[in-house]
């Protein structure tokens, strides 16, 4: 298990040292050292940004956004997956607005959430507007997928409820929705900051490239992707700790 982590810590190194050697690359292809800086460079803005009371503000924000998005996303779409995985008539009705809401361009869902909503909601809005069909799409899949033998059995002891869909249903389902979590928060992550950007949310990540694009300080904005990809694992990994972490109480637990 230890050879396995650090293994997958040393892949996950080669690949962020992997991403600054394109950058460089591309500078050196385009001969353009302001718009591709070079990697040194941008180390030293990644520090200090970190260093400064400011970024850490925005980056709250920010991870505020994302927590909360993940948090909705995950309930609704859950809950909207697991009744079209229980009632086919009620997948066929969602399909049509699934389908739409996976093929209408980001752009356009978040051009007419500013419309419809105060500009301080887009980010939470948009996002999960985005981000439940993912989540749902994954959770009815797992529904489909659970063995009918294994839902004959609770059937022989207890009719469809709470209690069976929490310890029967969704760990049967926990492959399909680890899946899409993980998927959904990389997903998550350019939404919140994207929609920041569009309705420059203060003291926010969005904001904080907003600015550093008007005055050309590109260093800084690849120092803000290296930032969001360490939320992006941050909250990848919070699951996992916490059902480690559960399971670990109930261990110390006396029976």
């Amino acid at each position: 298990m230890a050879r396995n982590k650090a293994k997958d810590a040393l892949a996950l190194c080669l690949g962020v040292i992997l991403i600054g050697c394109l950058v460089q690359a591309a500078g050196w292809m385009k001969g353009d050292g302001i718009v591709f800086p070079a990697v040194p460079e941008i180390l030293r803005a990644f520090v200090r940004l970190l260093g400064t009371g400011s970024t850490w503000q925005k980056i709250g924000v920010t991870l505020r956004h994302l927590v909360e998005v993940m948090a909705i996303s995950t309930v609704l779409g859950i809950a909207i997956g697991l009744l079209e995985g229980l009632n086919r008539f009620f997948r066929l009705l969602m399909r049509p607005t699934m389908i739409f809401l996976r093929s209408t361009p980001m752009i356009v869902l978040i051009v007419i959430t500013m419309v419809l909503v105060k500009y301080e909601q887009v980010p939470l809005i948009a996002s999960v507007i985005m981000l439940v069909p993912l989540i749902s799409e994954a959770a009815c899949e797992g529904c489909l997928r659970i063995d009918p033998e294994l839902k004959d059995v609770y059937r022989l002891n207890s009719p469809l409820n709470g209690r069976v869909l929490w310890h029967v249903y969704l760990p049967l389902m926990a492959g399909y929705l680890r899946q899409a979590f993980e998927s959904a928060v990389g997903m998550g992550i350019k939404l919140v900051v994207t929609t920041e950007y569009l309705v420059q949310t203060r003291n926010s990540l969005g904001k904080a490239i907003y600015t550093s694009a008007y005055f050309s300080e590109y260093s800084e904005i690849y120092a803000y992707a290296l930032i969001m990809i360490l939320l992006v694992l941050l909250v990848s990994e919070l699951p996992g700790l916490l059902g480690r972490g559960v399971r670990a109480l109930k261990k110390q637990q006396p029976e």
